[in-house]
């Protein structure tokens, strides 16, 4: 799902003004990895860094670090936060292979204009080269810290295909999956923000906390659309046998849902009869809710020392997630 918020400017001016050059930098390196090894996959490389979001997880990334040092700690900031947005990609890329997605944001995917193998090569460029981006950078903690949020990715992913059509899974393997798939990242990006900076680690649980609120948010979306909004056909995940938040509480709600055979929703008109009947059930109220006390609680839970900038700029970051959905 695209990342786009209408605070993304706002962020920056917040996070200081070492920040633009800092994305500027990042957007270079990216474009600079995605084509640097020849056709064809450059094409599709460049494509997909092109269709990205807003770099929010770079963004964070920075702004965990606050103000860089020196020339030396600049340019170690920037591989990480190149690094993490090309992990980032690659596992969007790949995610549309497992799903047989035709579009991603509104724009036809890789696998639907390539095919499989293009789409697949595609995201393993990406993902080789986020390593090797981020290991240039001479930093052992920051390569641990990526390579512990891929794992952390891939076993997600196999969580969710093994509950794929089960509508018996509970609110806490949803959440474990959200935090595996999603939430993870967004730890990744604060812990190696301030790693870089040499501080401690104190603001990977804010990330933790607003990668999750991201992830069901992401949820809700999928059944609210609409496709006009998401890039994507209205229940996607219905169709794909993802359960996901929504599906969850409203069968706690509707006896009718908690009774529905997830296998039976085989077109998209069968998804959007059911996406309607989630949202008269309530269950969208009440996944919203979760969410938005997840980011009320990261923002509290800030570390009282720090500074009055990252503060700020942290909290625009968590309002930027609910924002999406307002």
């Amino acid at each position: 799902m695209d990342d786009a918020t209408p605070q993304t400017g706002e962020l920056v001016v917040a996070g200081g003004e070492h920040i633009p050059p800092l994305l500027r930098a990042i957007e270079q390196r990216l474009r600079a990895e995605a084509v640097g090894y020849g056709a064809p996959l450059a094409q599709y490389g460049e494509a997909t860094i092109a269709a990205g979001g807003k770099r929010l997880r770079p963004l964070l990334l920075l702004l965990c670090a606050g103000p860089p040092a020196n020339e030396l700690q600049s340019e170690a900031l920037v591989r990480a936060g190149a690094a993490i947005e090309l992990v980032h990609s690659a596992t969007l890329v790949h995610d549309d292979v497992l799903d047989e997605a035709d579009l991603r944001r509104g724009k036809p995917t890789i696998v639907s204009l390539a095919g499989r193998e293009a789409a697949v090569a595609t995201g393993d460029l990406l993902f080789a080269r986020a390593f090797a981006t981020i290991t240039e950078s001479g930093n052992p903690r920051s390569v641990e810290l990526l390579s512990d949020a891929c794992s952390a990715l891939a076993r997600g992913e196999l969580l969710q295909r093994a509950d794929g059509w089960n509508t018996e899974i509970g609110r806490d393997r949803y959440l474990q999956r959200c935090e595996l798939k999603t939430a993870r990242l967004f730890e990744a990006a604060c812990a190696i923000g301030t790693n870089v900076a040499g501080q401690p680690p104190e603001l990977a649980p804010f990330g933790r906390a607003i990668g999750i609120a991201f992830q069901v948010l992401d949820d809700v979306l999928d059944v609210s659309g609409p496709a006009e909004r998401t890039g994507k056909q209205r229940g996607t995940d219905l169709l794909d046998g993802t359960v996901t938040l929504p599906l969850i509480i409203a069968r706690e709600i509707d006896p009718t849902i908690e009774r529905l055979e997830l296998r039976g929703i085989d077109s998209a008109a069968a998804a959007e009869s059911l996406c309607d009947r989630i949202a008269a059930s309530g269950a969208l109220e009440q996944a919203r809710a979760f969410a938005l006390k997840l980011v009320d609680d990261a923002k509290l839970g800030l570390p009282a020392e720090l500074d009055d900038r990252r503060r700020q700029s942290l909290e625009l970051v968590a309002d930027s997630v609910v924002a999406r959905y307002s």
